[in-house]
């Protein structure tokens, strides 16, 4: 199996990404994490994207506050694909990172999830490496049947208190 690369713009975003860390866990998913600035080591930034497939990697998730040019960043220097979190910061809660996430130029793509959607860039991880991987396939169908029994159970218990 290869691994999903995690790196953050600094370690103020790690509460948001130990979300995804755990989630990739949970799936048997091997996890590299760096902290890595697309301004403050823009040229390590680089390097580690440009050397992310040949390193073992499947996906990157890229999660960063403010500016957020990390995810674009990294896209730009690797065809592997790239998922990046928008952190919320103390000024425009997460809006700016998200604006800055999302609005990628036409060839460079990012697929982008919520504001501090960590566990959803990690599902759509887990998804894109299992077009070719059986057993994460299956343990996704699990997981959906899992929920679906919870959101089930829930309504029929409120039916039958309300009814």
């Amino acid at each position: 199996m290869r691994k999903v690369g995690i790196v953050m713009g600094s370690t103020s975003d790690l509460p948001v990404v130990e979300k995804a860390i755990g989630v990739l866990r949970d799936y048997g998913v091997d996890t590299e994490v760096r902290v890595l600035s697309a301004h403050r080591c823009p040229n390590e930034a680089r390097e580690f994207a440009a050397s992310a497939r040949e390193s073992g990697f499947s996906v990157l998730i890229a999660a960063a506050g403010m500016a957020a040019h990390l995810a674009g960043a990294l896209a730009a220097n690797t065809t592997l694909p790239v998922i990046g979190i928008p952190c919320a910061g103390a000024n425009f809660d997460g809006m700016d990172a998200l604006l800055s996430t999302v609005q990628m130029p036409s060839g460079i793509p990012v697929a982008t999830v919520a504001v501090n959607g960590a566990k959803n860039a990690a599902l759509l991880a887990i998804q894109i490496m299992a077009v070719t991987d059986m057993s994460l396939a299956d343990k996704l169908s699990a997981a959906r049947e899992k929920e679906t029994a919870a959101v089930l159970k829930a309504d029929k218990e409120l039916r039958e208190q309300y009814q």
